[in-house]
This record gives C-alpha cells, sequence and structure tokens, in this order.
C-alpha cells in the first residue's frame, strides 16, 4: 500500500544531502550530489527495482519488461529549495514500491542529472532523449569553465550502461508548481496542459580594459557598460514583440578583471527567454541579436555569441493527461485546475521519446529556487496520490 509517512521519511532524508539552512546546495556532479544519487540507488534496489547509471549520471530504477516511467531529478541550483525536483524522484519511488508490494503494474523511476543546467537546458534528460548528443554535452563549460566531460568523471565505475526508452510505456512527472498560482487559489493539484520552451546562451561583450582614473569617459570602451545599454534598450524593443506570459532574463554576470580600479574589458553573461509560441521565441532572438549588434557598434565592442540551447513548446498527452485529471478529481475534487508551465522540465525533452505528462502541487507564497521554498505536508501527499492514481497503482 502506498504509505505517505514512508514517502515523508524519503524526501527529508533526501533533503540532507547539501543541506543548507532551509535549503540544499547540490549542484549536478558536486559531492553531494553523487552522494545523494548513490542513496536513491540503495533505496531503489531496497525497493525491489534495479538501479542503473548511464554516461551523464542519469539514475533510473528499473523495473522488470515494460513499465511506466516516474520521476524528475535531484540536483539542485548552487542555492536552491529541498524540493524542485527530489518531490518528483521521491514520490515516483513510493508509487514503484507500492506497486510492487501489491502486486500493481511495472514502475520504473529516474533522476535526471543536470535538469538545473549546471552545464546547459536540462542537459542529463536533453542526451538521453536524443536532443543532444553525448559529444556535444562534453564540449559544454559551467560558469566556472569547467568541462562536463570532466564533470561526469565522477561517477567512475558507477555507470552501468545505457537505458533503452524504448522500454518505457510513458513519462509523468509530479513537480513543485514554482509559482503562486495553486498556493494563491487554495488549490491543491495542478493538471499542466503543455510546457512553455526556452532559449538559452552565454553572451560575452569584449572592450578595452584600462585604468579607471585616467581615461576619459567619452574614449571608454566599457564592456560592463555595453551590457547595462543592452539591457535598457531590449527591454524597450522586446515590448512590442512579446504576450504578458513572455519572459526573459539576464541571470548571471561575470566581469573582467573585476577590480575596483580597472575599466572592465571584459563581460560574461547568461541571456535566457521564454514563451508558449515557437515562433515568438525565435522573433525574440531577432530582436536579442539586433540590439546587441547596434549595441557593438554604437560603443566600440566585440560580441562573441555561445551555442544557442533551448526547447519548443511541448504539450502534454491527452491519454495520461486525463488519467492525471481523474486521480486530481477523487484525490482533490473542486480543488484543482489545468495549467500550463511557465517552468522547463525534463519531460519536455522525455517527450521526444514517449508520451508524457506532468502534474503540480503548490508552491507557499509561489517561492522556488530558494531556501525559503516550502510545500505543506496535506499537498505533498495529495500530489503523491494523485500520481499514484494516474500510474494505477492502489492508495
Amino acid at each position: 500500500m502506498l504509505s505517505p509517512e514512508r514517502f515523508l521519511s524519503d524526501l527529508h532524508a533526501l533533503r540532507q544531502f547539501g543541506a543548507q539552512g532551509t535549503g540544499v546546495v547540490r549542484p549536478a556532479y558536486s559531492d553531494p550530489d553523487i552522494e545523494a544519487r548513490d542513496w536513491l540507488a540503495q533505496r531503489m534496489s531496497a525497493a525491489g527495482l534495479t538501479p542503473r547509471f548511464d554516461a551523464m549520471g542519469n539514475l533510473f530504477g528499473l523495473a522488470e519488461g515494460p513499465s511506466l516511467l516516474l520521476g524528475s531529478h535531484s540536483d539542485s541550483q548552487p542555492a536552491g529549495g529541498w524540493l524542485d525536483g527530489a518531490l518528483g524522484v521521491v514520490a515516483a519511488l513510493e508509487v514503484a514500491r507500492a506497486a510492487r508490494e501489491t502486486g500493481g503494474p511495472a514502475i520504473s523511476v529516474v533522476s535526471f542529472q543536470d535538469e538545473e543546467g549546471r552545464f546547459g537546458v536540462t542537459t542529463g534528460s536533453a542526451v538521453w532523449s536524443g536532443g543532444l548528443s553525448l559529444v556535444e554535452a562534453d564540449a559544454l563549460r559551467d560558469h566556472n569553465g569547467v568541462l562536463l566531460s570532466d564533470a561526469r568523471h565522477a561517477f567512475g565505475e558507477r555507470v552501468g550502461g545505457e537505458v533503452d526508452p524504448a522500454q518505457f510505456t510513458g513519462f509523468i512527472e509530479l513537480h513543485i508548481e514554482q509559482g503562486p498560482t495553486l498556493d494563491a487559489c487554495d488549490e491543491q493539484i495542478g493538471v499542466v496542459c503543455d510546457i512553455v520552451g526556452i532559449r538559452d546562451r552565454v553572451v560575452t561583450l569584449r572592450g578595452q580594459q584600462n585604468h579607471a582614473g585616467t581615461t576619459p569617459m567619452a574614449l571608454r570602451r566599457d564592456a560592463f557598460q555595453g551590457l547595462s545599454a543592452f539591457n535598457t534598450a531590449l527591454n524597450d524593443r522586446l515590448r512590442n514583440v512579446v504576450t504578458r506570459q513572455s519572459v526573459w532574463t539576464i541571470g548571471h554576470v561575470s566581469i573582467s578583471p573585476n577590480a575596483s580600479s580597472i575599466v572592465p574589458g571584459e563581460v560574461r553573461f547568461s541571456m535566457q527567454w521564454r514563451d508558449g509560441d515557437a515562433a515568438r521565441l525565435d522573433r525574440m532572438q531577432q530582436v536579442i541579436e539586433a540590439v546587441l549588434s547596434e549595441i557593438v557598434q554604437d560603443m566600440g565592442l566585440e560580441v562573441e555569441l555561445g551555442p544557442l540551447l533551448g526547447l519548443d513548446p511541448v504539450a502534454m498527452d491527452p491519454r495520461l493527461r486525463a488519467r492525471l485529471e481523474a486521480g486530481a478529481e477523487a484525490v482533490a475534487p473542486g480543488k484543482w485546475r489545468m495549467m500550463p508551465s511557465g517552468a522547463l522540465h525534463d519531460a519536455t525533452n522525455v517527450a521526444r521519446r514517449m508520451p508524457v505528462a506532468m502534474l503540480f502541487v503548490p508552491s507557499i507564497n509561489g517561492i522556488s529556487h530558494a531556501f525559503e521554498e516550502d510545500t505543506r505536508e496535506a499537498d505533498l501527499v495529495a500530489g503523491l496520490r494523485v500520481l499514484a492514481h494516474a500510474a494505477g497503482v492502489q492508495g
């Protein structure tokens, strides 16, 4: 039988790997991340599943024969919340365990690697689903210049060969909403109708490093001022292209040489944009590149564009979505809704290989990607029960 107590106990146990304050620091391929995956592999084995790491560090708990795949990811943002991804993995483990105990359907479990994008965009599931080759992935670098090929060596002899997606009949991912809608409306469950698309690339602006006290303002080629001008101009220019649901973010900035008395000669920053319409994502890209071109020309700078990473919007599978809707009505009658996902998830990649669906539980005050991230236990358990219902497992 499904055990909410066992589920919550495992969820809090996973929380201890990389624990810091009320959150976790468990980036992909870090020591806490690998320790957490080793612990998950042990729990999978104890649940009667066969644990297997692939070359990327994706961890699968495999049932025998064709099975429904459940799960999410267990890596975190550099300073992240304790539920982001972890909820979906531990709930999947509990559903798989209950299925074996009750003679239910075959359920496999996955914790994808690098969903949080230390090296790219949902990198682990992108490679597993065929959207990115391992050779291409190995060439990616994090913000500190570390190659993914070097980072994944940390798994050593754990790697047990590739896992064939053809053995799975579909994929369902439980996740926290990471937004305010469910919490503000006092609802317990969100059944996802589609996931927005995303584009992400690193941009480098280069000017001339120089003395901050003796270089006249009119003669400066200040890379940081180029970023400032770009950000202001971009916000203005995108207004005529986007909708209220469109978002764009410069989230990481690295200035060189980053000294008080030196005019910055180089600035490296992340440029990310999201929307539910693939054509609009392309139009936003055109605006971004046009504004960059104008800024570097006006300010005497040079620009280097990194690889364009991203995923197109994805609609959820109607059959799996209907099973989640039925589960939501059974577990939380009148307290659930259909909704899009403004956050990116591994389900987007997995949709290349099989039918996918997603469900959300509330995030208190809509906070995520922060140590304050949290969800009420009753809502966590409700999500578990809906997941089990959709998987055909006795709750």
